[in-house]
């Protein structure tokens, strides 16, 4: 058994963005995000990752024999909380723009639409980033005003499948690992 103990990542810190889906996705773990909006501080749950998965259960009538199981749904979500009160995440959470006057109109069904989303994870020198090429805010937390604590705006990104214009494979995400990239220096 090979242990290595360097092969640990841990996410030390990192950054959220969101893009329209007009402006050119990234290429690499290290390719610049350029167009891509930086939502700043994140709370310090950092970014969970879900991947959910159904299935069905194919059995034979011969002793009712487990045969097969098949997937049926599946999705991926990213939620955070976003800390800074700044435009583009107060538009972000609440789905809609802020007003010259700073007033956002508040209607509980709208989504923002979907964009482009990229999550960098950051351990010392070492960059995990994850590319979103279709997702929406598809569910916010609750607003909770106390003393003492930040003012968050927690939000869910649901994931949608693409396909692959070139292999016509479908996916939901990409993620580079910056410590397994072999091409560099190529």
């Amino acid at each position: 058994m090979s242990l290595e103990a360097e092969n640990v990542r841990v996410a030390v810190t990192g950054a959220v963005y969101s893009a329209p889906k007009t402006v050119t996705r990234p290429s690499s773990a290290t390719s610049a995000l350029t167009g891509y909006i930086d939502h700043g501080y994140i709370g310090d749950g950092g970014v969970t990752e879900t991947r959910d998965r159904s299935t069905n259960q194919i059995r034979a009538w011969q002793n009712g024999a487990l045969v097969r199981e098949v997937v049926t749904e599946s999705s991926m979500k990213y939620q955070f909380i976003l800390l800074e009160t700044k435009k583009e995440n107060i538009e972000l959470y609440y789905g809609g723009k802020v007003a010259a006057n700073g007033s956002i109109k508040i209607n509980p069904s709208k989504t923002g639409g979907r964009r482009m989303f990229a999550v960098d994870i950051i351990d010392e020198d070492d960059l995990i980033r994850v590319d979103i090429p279709d997702g929406e805010i598809t569910e916010v937390g609750d607003q909770v005003y106390a003393n003492g604590e930040a003012i968050g705006y927690e939000v869910t990104v649901q994931s949608y499948e693409i396909t692959d214009d070139e292999t016509g494979e479908t996916y939901s995400a990409v993620k580079w690992y910056g410590s397994l990239d072999t091409t560099a220096g190529a």
